[in-house]
């Protein structure tokens, strides 16, 4: 079992940054697993953001926040960090850290085994 724990959202005007953290629990993270993140805005379908092998560290981003969002992680901490910069309005929504226990990087929500709770951004125009 896994307990994942986001941190770091709130309000930022447009143009701003921001960081969410990811803190893992519960589990050892192993060299098989996948830590990602996803947002949900009002009304709409969860969506990747961007993912991490915890092993490499070789990354995804989704196309709408390549150059602007930087994902990291720590392993001695078992945390991934998503670095937001350059924010603008449509990044409105909560954010969702995601993690796998397969070495395959997917966008698909399905996949992943377990999920945080979620951290609320919002951009201000």
């Amino acid at each position: 079992q896994v307990q994942l724990a986001e941190s770091g959202g709130g309000l930022v005007q447009a143009g701003g940054s921001m960081r969410l953290s990811c803190a893992a629990s519960g589990r050892s993270v192993s060299s098989d697993d996948v830590m990602a993140w996803f947002r949900q805005a009002p009304g709409k379908e969860r969506d990747f953001v961007s993912g991490i092998y915890m092993s490499s560290g070789e990354k995804g981003y989704a196309d709408s926040v390549k150059g602007r969002f930087t994902i990291s992680r720590d392993n001695a901490k078992s945390t991934v960090y998503l670095q937001l910069n350059s924010l603008k309005p449509e990044d409105t929504a909560v954010y969702f850290c995601a993690y796998r226990t397969m070495a395959i990087l997917t966008t698909r929500v399905g996949a992943y085994d377990y999920w945080g709770q979620g951290t609320q951004v919002t951009v201000s125009a």
